[in-house]
């Protein structure tokens, strides 16, 4: 598993059906491609949401973005993140 950031943007409509119900049917998706939710956070300026998510590969990743983005009508960026440990890992022979 890999870890991403989703960074979300409402769109006009989006912002009307808001809802507990919407969030979970997006849990739901995240899950439909062997994801998992491990925190969310609503956000007050450019970005209005953000997600992080552990997901099997890149490819999986691109898929739930354009998924979730279809359904919530919202506008993502999603980029893979690295724990600390990792990057210094993935560093230590430059």
């Amino acid at each position: 598993m890999a870890t991403y950031f989703l960074f979300g943007k409402y769109s006009h409509d989006s912002i009307k059906r808001i809802s507990a119900r919407r969030t979970d049917k997006a849990i739901e998706l995240i899950k439909k491609y062997g994801g998992e939710l491990l925190s969310g956070y609503a956000l007050i300026g450019e970005i209005d949401f953000a997600l992080i998510v552990d997901l099997p590969d890149a490819e999986q990743a691109m898929k739930t973005s354009a998924a979730l983005s279809k359904m919530l009508e919202v506008s993502f960026t999603t980029a893979p993140a690295f724990t600390f440990e990792e990057f210094d890992r993935i560093m230590a022979d430059i």
